[in-house]
């Protein structure tokens, strides 16, 4: 084997084995992130700052990874969603600064956005169908995009909407292409990452001209994964989950 080949079988291997902070954040090559979300900001009625030593801790332990579900009303002034309330956003902005301390890419997810949400109560207007949501949405993401402009990817990304549901993806195209294009007017290279449809559960091919990463998940069997999740409803009369699998796990 020639050297030129050697060097380059090293380099491809060193760069598989580098944490994710060392690798490159594209879209098309996202490091093997570990990590946690944190739910300071997860619903309005229970905002609070997020806590440096909840950063500190997950440096420590070996994590490199939060990401931050929030409820876009916590940022918005009396109850208009076109109206953004920029103070709201400087906890956001002391998160972001937690992870540039404590060598952690930020997530930064909209868990509820302007038109759809996977908890309850539902949103009164239909990202999925709405214009005017749409619109409202991606107003949303190009001040973010505004704020975090020139922060490198190994730092910060952009989650668009925690897991849509049973949406097909032309549809899922259209919602969010608005969005997509209002960040990168702003922010051209900023790493930005969908997640699946059905809940998370599915890629969605047809955002694959966006240029967007996606982020899916592995709630399967639900019989484990959501074993009495307070949030899921009957989940407190499945069966104990056994190993092996036991048939019926996955309710």
């Amino acid at each position: 084997m020639n050297r030129r080949l050697t060097a380059a079988l090293v380099a491809a291997w060193a760069a598989l084995a580098a944490p994710g902070a060392a690798r490159a954040q594209t879209a098309e090559s996202l490091p093997r992130w570990r990590g946690f979300n944190l739910l300071e900001k997860f619903m309005v009625h229970s905002n609070r700052p997020f806590v440096e030593e909840d950063f500190r801790w997950i440096s420590e332990l070996g994590f490199d990874f939060v990401r931050l579900p929030m409820d876009y009303r916590i940022w918005i002034r009396d109850g208009d969603w076109r109206k953004i309330n920029e103070d709201a956003l400087k906890e956001i902005d002391q998160a972001v600064e937690y992870g540039k301390k404590y060598d952690i890419h930020v997530s930064i997810n909209f868990h509820r956005g302007p038109g759809y949400t996977v908890a309850s109560p539902r949103e009164p207007r239909d990202l999925w169908t709405d214009p005017e949501a749409q619109e409202v949405f991606a107003q949303h993401w190009a001040a973010f995009a505004r704020r975090y402009k020139g922060i490198p990817n190994n730092r910060l990304s952009f989650d668009l909407i925690n897991e849509p549901g049973q949406i097909d993806g032309p549809t899922y195209f259209k919602a969010v292409k608005p969005a997509v294009e209002a960040i990168r007017k702003e922010d051209p290279q900023r790493l930005i990452i969908a997640d699946g449809a059905y809940w998370g559960k599915r890629p969605v091919p047809e955002l694959i001209p966006l240029k967007v990463a996606q982020s899916t998940r592995g709630y399967q069997p639900m019989g484990i994964s959501h074993y009495r999740a307070s949030w899921i409803r009957g989940s407190d009369t499945w069966p104990t989950p056994t190993w092996p699998l036991l048939k019926g796990i996955n309710p």
